[in-house]
């Protein structure tokens, strides 16, 4: 059951932040730096979901239903894996050759913690949730306890620019 909105109280400003850890390896291809080597994090990813009603008991979500939904897909795919650009040929084929309870998962995108929080919050979560009434406003992903990257949808009038 879903209740109704608060009284004079937009639910716009209502969100609730699941964090979910995972482990895997990643390169990223044509960096600079060190991390042109393969290698890997703990990383932490924060989901921000937001309804426009609350359920009948008060929540945006249950935050076990992140957990199972956006945790789960995580744990499928990244956790314990290696993400790897579809691109880095090198790498795919290194990864191939070697024995391997996952497939590598071959992104679409150079694997930042960017374009991970991108690829959750424009891919991920809305096929996962569907049906759960709840936007996800920003993925957070955490590289580092210092490093982190958001992808976060741009309000009505707001435009980014590339």
């Amino acid at each position: 059951m879903i209740s109704a909105p608060l009284e004079g109280k937009h639910m716009t400003d209502l969100t609730c932040t699941r964090r979910v850890h995972f482990s895997a390896g990643h390169r990223v291809m044509n960096h600079e730096s060190k991390c042109a080597t393969v290698h890997g994090h703990n990383y932490y990813a924060s989901i921000q979901a937001q309804a426009s009603v609350l359920d009948d008991i008060g929540r945006v979500i249950d935050f076990s239903v992140l957990k199972d939904r956006v945790g789960g897909w995580i744990d499928e795919h990244w956790d314990h894996n290696f993400l790897v650009w579809e691109r880095d040929t090198e790498v795919v084929s290194a990864l191939l050759s070697l024995p391997r309870k996952k497939e590598p998962f071959l992104c679409p995108f150079n694997p930042t913690a960017e374009e991970m929080a991108r690829y959750l919050l424009d891919h991920v979560c809305p096929e996962v949730l569907s049906g759960t009434g709840v936007q996800i406003q920003s993925v957070t992903v955490y590289e580092t306890d210092n490093c982190s990257a958001t992808a976060r949808r741009a309000g009505e009038g707001e435009r980014f620019v590339n």
